[in-house]
């Protein structure tokens, strides 16, 4: 089972406490090594590392993470970091050749939220996003959260501005080849290269569909604040995997 890993991007808010958000430290462990071994976890044994800002020292940690981890992991360099995200999706493409996770080298999550993006079949070039709908949860930084608006378990809308949500983007998604696809178009017709962008070309198809977590445990750790609440979650063995 394969992933791609985005972790190209300069993640600015980050800079306080190290040059690449990747390779911050999440109690003793790179953020990026907590992912894989996450995914690890929930059923992953091939990971594309997509890698842009400061990606030779990113390719030189995953080289040498690669002989110590049970599973495989390849790099691949998206030139156009400093665009949106959905290029380096595209970044990835020659390296998948069936369904595949998309996961954030910033995103800690709880295994199991894997298994449950995974448990219903995918449509036909179409993806699956996890979904949070605890509107309240704490660990979300509302301000830049990813919103979702979904009904009947099929994503309406997404983005960071809209309104009227119902929903929050884990960043854990399960894919066909029909997301590559999605964000050519994007790309292509409204100039939109962010992976939001081919979320919303695959939902106007009726192509995105959603799942709930649940009460399962995920961070986006994009500030200072919220590294040190995924350091808390940490001392929980319970919550965010090790």
């Amino acid at each position: 089972m394969k992933a791609v890993i985005l972790a190209a991007g300069q993640g600015t808010r980050m800079r306080a406490v190290g040059p690449s958000k990747p390779m911050v430290s999440v109690e003793g462990t790179a953020l990026l090594e907590r992912v894989i071994t996450n995914a690890l976890s929930g059923g992953v044994t091939d990971f594309v590392i997509v890698t842009g800002y400061n990606g030779q020292a990113i390719q030189e940690y995953v080289k040498n993470l690669s002989s110590r981890l049970p599973c495989k992991i390849t790099c691949a360099s998206n030139a156009d970091w400093h665009l949106g995200n959905g290029r380096s999706v595209l970044a990835a493409k020659p390296h998948v050749d069936g369904p595949f996770h998309v996961l954030m080298a910033d995103h800690l999550f709880d295994p199991q939220i894997l298994s449950i993006v995974r448990e219903e079949p995918l449509p036909n070039n179409g993806a699956r996003l996890a979904v949070d709908l605890r509107l309240q949860n704490p660990h979300v930084d509302i301000d830049d959260v990813t919103k979702v608006l979904s009904k009947e378990e099929k994503i309406v809308s997404i983005g960071k501005e809209i309104t009227g949500f119902n929903a929050f983007d884990t960043g854990v998604f399960w894919c066909t080849s029909g997301l590559f696809d999605a964000l050519e178009e994007s790309i292509e017709t409204v100039d939109d290269d962010s992976l939001s962008g081919g979320i919303r070309v695959l939902a106007a198809k009726g192509l995105m569909t959603c799942c709930d977590i649940g009460d399962r445990t995920w961070i986006d750790v994009d500030t200072p604040a919220l590294l040190n609440l995924a350091q808390e979650a940490m001392v929980d063995r319970t919550t965010v995997a090790v």
